[in-house]
């Protein structure tokens, strides 16, 4: 089985968006793009919030521009709405904000004794499809949380802050009440 490499293999890289996928064998670089790993990107409830009942509204902004992979953002997902639905259930509506649309590539090569003669090299560098990312440039808001009163924004605030040390970039808890 694949082990999956540490966030800062992918995440402060300088990249170029790679989203093309195959529609016909022959032209295609990448002939299939791995699932993305996000199972729900809306929970909570949303017909409060669409009715306007919400007064509180919680997120979190990146601060600089960085590769998110959508493992980091499932782990982050699956954090916030076990803390929300222990603390305040039913009372909140969250949303991720970013799409990982990017793919990762990685030209995998041996290392050890003897690795010389049985690899290419970077003779044909082009890689093989290990994941998938949301590219993020500063200022971006990646979650957001909204609350119906002053007591459940302060713990969806709390639970926001459990997220940080998941997300590979550095950001802020933004809070403001809804007009």
């Amino acid at each position: 089985m694949a082990t999956l490499r540490k966030a800062s293999a992918y995440s402060k890289k300088i990249v170029r968006p790679f989203t093309r996928k195959a529609n016909t064998r022959r032209k295609a670089y990448i002939k299939t793009v791995p699932p993305s790993k996000i199972v729900k990107f809306h929970m909570g409830n949303q017909k409060d919030y669409d009715n306007g009942k919400h007064k509180f509204k919680i997120s979190y902004v990146a601060s600089e521009k960085v590769q998110i992979r959508d493992n980091s953002l499932e782990a982050c997902r699956l954090i916030l709405v076990k803390i929300l639905e222990k603390r305040i259930p039913g009372s909140y509506y969250f949303r991720i904000n970013v799409y990982p649309h990017h793919i990762l590539r990685e030209h995998k090569m041996a290392a050890g004794a003897g690795a010389d003669r049985l690899s290419s090299g970077m003779t044909h560098s082009f890689g093989v499809n290990v994941g998938r990312a949301a590219i993020v440039n500063s200022g971006k808001e990646v979650f957001f949380i909204s609350a119906v009163d002053e007591r459940t924004a302060r713990e969806a605030r709390k639970a926001m802050g459990a997220v940080k040390p998941k997300v590979p970039c550095r950001g802020k808890v933004v809070f403001e009440k809804i007009n």
